[in-house]
């Protein structure tokens, strides 16, 4: 659950935070428990309602809800390249912008998909899309700048 948080706010302290208020809530909330879905899952979606909420007072920087701006998703050859270790990766998704950080982390290490995505977030599911998409962007250029 740690890890969860974590990869939502961005921070240490944070996480922490997320976390412990995240299980006093489960634990205030123990009766609202309807055994739906597994008591893992249920707490894990209290924690990323936490991470979420705390995010969100960070002032999230999303840009405007407009088809516009959406980016299409270029696929390209990907080339194995052995200098991108996992430290690298991480700490170049530790640097993205919360909003960036947030969609990434919940679609690509969490699963979810964008409905659920803009759901959590109050956002629509084309800004999810775009989201994802300029953090995909912004990773990559992250981690060739560093080469």
């Amino acid at each position: 659950m740690y890890n969860v948080a974590y990869r939502i706010v961005g921070g240490e302290d944070a996480a922490e935070d997320v976390l412990q208020e995240a299980f006093i809530n489960a634990f205030r909330n123990l009766d609202a428990y309807r055994g739906d879905a597994t008591f893992g899952s249920w707490l894990k979606r209290i924690v990323v309602n936490k991470a979420i909420n705390e995010v969100k007072k960070k002032k999230m920087e999303l840009m405007p809800e407009n088809d516009d701006f959406d980016i299409k998703e270029e696929e390209e050859d990907e080339v194995y390249r052995p200098e991108l270790t996992v430290g690298r990766v991480k700490q170049a998704i530790e640097s993205l912008p919360d909003g960036y950080r947030s969609v990434l982390s919940l679609y690509l290490l969490e699963g979810y998909d964008h409905q659920e995505i803009a759901e959590i977030m109050g956002i629509s599911e084309s800004t999810s899309k775009s989201q994802l998409n300029r953090s995909k962007k912004k990773l990559k250029e992250l981690l060739m700048e560093k080469l």
